[in-house]
């Protein structure tokens, strides 16, 4: 049975196509083959699903799904036009996730794309463990900005729509993570003055749990189709409290409690563009500047 993932890899990988400027594509025609569908369009609703969560996902559907025309023999030499989808590896893993389960075909490359998905994250973990303190405050304070997007989009989606309302959803969240306390009272618990923002003067572990905050909840409203602003509100609340219930099962510290750090993250970003000029007059070439 451990062998299944790897035979569904297999596969998948031997229908794997190169464009004319080298980029990896899979044909749909062919993966709903691989996928043990016995005509193309009872592959279609499982493609507009990909589609969807690709779409649901904030990435650019026409990245990942590019609708062609290709001629195809059709018997005696006669050939004609079908349409046909190149897809891109991620648009291959949102077929398969939203594929019918029971083929055991799909079971076996969902497990396949979970493993892949793993390693890469193991891959990452690692790169990420030898970054600085700071380097990790930035990186992760840049993927925080860029879910919370995501989050006011899906917050949009759920109701939320004036500025006042955001406001108001943002506060659940930062309450239901840190114990009871709103933005104002995080803001005045680490001492800052009126323009400076609470997610540029947290640490790593502090942001670290504000991401999983925006993330878990975007996923949640998505999923459970929230359609008013109260609800909104109480799911972002839930999934703050959560996490920090998570948090406390795993023994750690409470947001509340973890040091802010002397420096901001404005501060941390123009000392490494400094450093990176820096390094860059040295070398006379930017690409030994790392």
């Amino acid at each position: 049975m451990a062998q299944q993932p790897n035979q569904h890899h297999a596969t998948f990988e031997s229908i794997k196509q190169h464009d004319e400027n080298g980029n990896e594509f899979w044909p749909a025609r062919q993966l709903a083959k691989v996928l043990e569908y016995s005509e193309y369009r009872h592959f279609l609703p499982v493609l507009e699903r990909a589609r969807e969560a690709c779409r649901n996902s904030g990435q650019a559907v026409e990245d990942h799904f590019e609708d062609i025309l290709e001629m195809v023999e059709i018997g005696s030499g006669a050939r004609r036009e079908l349409p046909n989808v190149r897809l891109s590896r991620y648009a291959c893993y949102l077929v398969v996730q939203n594929g019918d389960p029971s083929k055991p075909v799909i079971a076996n490359g969902q497990t396949y794309f979970a493993l892949q998905t793993r390693r890469q994250e193991l891959a990452d973990d690692k790169k990420f463990a030898q970054l600085s303190e700071d380097e990790k405050r930035l990186a992760i304070r840049n993927e925080l900005a860029e879910h919370n997007k995501q989050l006011a989009a899906a917050a949009k989606d759920s109701g939320v729509e004036t500025p006042l309302d955001y406001a108001i959803f943002q506060d659940h969240g930062y309450k239901g993570l840190y114990g009871g306390l709103a933005n104002k009272d995080i803001h005045t618990r680490k001492g800052l003055k009126k323009s400076q923002k609470i997610l540029d003067h947290m640490g790593s572990t502090e942001l670290a749990a504000n991401l999983f905050r925006a993330t878990q909840t975007e996923e949640k409203l998505r999923r459970d189709e929230v359609k008013n602003k109260s609800q909104a509100n109480k799911t972002h609340f839930d999934v703050g409290r959560k996490v920090r219930q998570t948090i406390d099962e795993l023994g750690g510290t409470m947001p509340e409690n973890l040091p802010t750090p002397e420096t901001s993250i404005k501060q941390v970003e123009s000392a490494q563009k400094k450093l990176n000029k820096s390094g860059s007059n040295t070398h006379g070439s930017p690409k030994e500047n790392h």
